[in-house]
């Protein structure tokens, strides 16, 4: 395998393993504020509120213009279900690529 391919898979590899990162981040930013939002856990709380303040600020950038387009669904917020759509199908893509 020639050096330039060898490097590039290996970029594409790195890539991956961020994304499958940041859907965690999301499924797991969601999870904690339905634990919020239905009182299971206490925003005010030290760790909790630096855990919910971290994954925010690493997902929101993504998740706004996503928001914005979406229509209304009577309070329930779809963008990081299509947001992990929309990422794995960068994977598949990634996949194809590398393997």
């Amino acid at each position: 395998m020639p050096v330039g391919k060898a490097l590039l898979s290996a970029f594409l590899e790195i890539v991956y393993a961020v994304l499958d990162f940041y859907v965690w981040a999301l499924i797991i930013g969601a999870v904690l504020s339905w634990l919020v939002a239905f009182g299971v856990v206490n925003p005010y709380n030290r760790v909790v509120h630096v855990v919910g303040d971290f994954l925010a600020r690493i997902t929101e950038p993504l998740l706004a213009p996503i928001r914005r387009r979406l229509p209304p669904m009577g309070g329930m917020d779809l963008s990081p279900l299509v947001l992990i759509f929309a990422l794995y199908f960068l994977q598949s893509f990634i996949r194809h690529l590398v393997f």
